[in-house]
């Protein structure tokens, strides 16, 4: 039974994929010493942001051309990363509830031979290419022509647990591409159990392949008291926006609203805003990390930072008086540090409602773990980790 004395009918939590606000204490442990994704990037010209601004964005942190506001619109504060990771599949988890004491398995030699023969016998492919660490553009341009003339799926990973199979359109359907995505998927369990396994399609010709937005995810099923199921579990809607439930394996959502980029899935924050719906709308904008961050694009961050800043007022215009706005990310991704990966990172806070407390200061909170624990509260629920600021942020006793 959920609570009737909620605080709030309806929560929207939307993930700034990769907008990391300062190194962690432990950064250096990971390779990660003096990232910082979006003080860096304000670093890098002026980068106008006013919407945020007004919420207290430059209120949590100094950041260059975004001073703090007297009165914030919003509470505002930054959130660690409590689980061994950081990697996508890592921080959504522990902002639902699920802190990672073992990280997901990595392979910066790529993956062991009997994977590889295991997945060109179960899938039925020619053999494969690659089988390395890379960033997905530049090995499509180095594998490309290889693939559309042999038929092998290019396989690749990165610093971060996915097993990644790039295919041309023409050469491997999307359809195929898929299921052999599935296939991968059932075959990497146990010590292999990556975090993700993702389907990266691409088309064109040599010299100009780009990938298209058919990308699709495939994650590791989350365990048992995480917070969408527990939400939807209560008889409360979980509107998933964009990757969001491939990111969970679908575990706990009772509508999944499609989004292939950033205005895509502000799009359909809007549209399930505008429906009645009681419980959680979660988005996801992932072309921060996947078109910004990991081809460290600075002004390409920078711009899709500004265009979200002057989208931000048609979500707040959809929010009824009883929607609660989180706005947070799940990891950092430094496009001016070095290497192509994801950096070990705070992530930002920003709490926004009409019937919510304004200009209060969140603090450093310990864990990502609170933003589920905060939600789970607000509807008399309670999840296994993580310390609710619901009474911080509702103005009612």
């Amino acid at each position: 039974m959920t609570n009737d004395k909620r605080a709030f009918e309806r929560i929207t939590l939307i993930v700034l994929d990769s907008l990391g606000m300062g190194e962690m204490p432990d950064a250096a442990a990971w390779g990660d010493a003096g990232a910082d994704t979006l003080g860096h990037i304000c670093e890098s010209r002026e980068v106008r942001l006013p919407n945020l601004r007004s919420w207290g964005l430059g209120n949590i942190r100094t950041l260059a051309g975004v001073p703090p506001v007297a009165e914030p619109r919003a509470a505002f504060g930054r959130c660690a990363l409590r689980s061994n990771g950081k990697d996508t599949t890592t921080g959504h988890w522990e902002m639902a509830g699920i802190i990672l004491e073992r990280a997901f398995p990595t392979y910066p030699e790529g993956f062991p031979t009997e994977i590889i023969n295991r997945f060109v016998k179960e899938t039925g492919v020619p053999g494969v290419l690659g089988n390395v660490p890379a960033s997905g553009t530049e090995i499509i341009k180095e594998l490309g022509e290889e693939h559309v003339r042999t038929g092998k799926p290019i396989v690749y990973t990165s610093a971060d647990s996915v097993f990644q199979i790039a295919a041309h359109e023409e050469v491997v359907p999307v359809a195929r591409l898929y299921e052999i995505c599935e296939t991968a998927r059932r075959l990497l369990r146990g010590e292999h159990e990556v975090g993700r396994v993702i389907a990266r399609p691409f088309v064109g010709v040599p010299g100009a392949f780009r990938r298209t937005e058919n990308r699709h995810d495939y994650a590791v099923p989350p365990p048992r008291g995480m917070l969408l199921p527990v939400l939807s579990g209560a008889g409360l809607d979980v509107v998933a926006v964009g990757k969001i439930s491939s990111i969970y394996d679908a575990c706990g959502v009772t509508r999944e609203l499609p989004g292939k980029n950033n205005d895509q899935s502000i799009d359909q924050t809007i549209k399930a805003l505008g429906d009645d719906t009681r419980g959680l709308v979660f988005s996801n904008l992932v072309d921060f990390d996947m078109l910004y961050g990991h081809r460290r694009d600075t002004e390409g961050y920078a711009r899709a930072l500004e265009h979200f800043d002057a989208r931000l007022p048609e979500i707040e215009a959809a929010m009824g008086e009883r929607d609660l706005l989180l706005i947070t990310a799940d990891h950092g991704n430094d496009p001016t540090y070095r290497g192509t990966d994801h950096t070990r990172e705070y992530a930002p806070l920003l709490v926004y409602g009409k019937r919510a407390r304004a200009g209060v200061n969140l603090g450093d909170r310990a864990s990502l773990s609170d933003i589920g624990q905060t939600i789970a509260d607000n509807f008399g629920l309670k999840l296994g980790a993580g310390e609710s600021f619901l009474k911080s942020v509702n103005r009612e006793p």
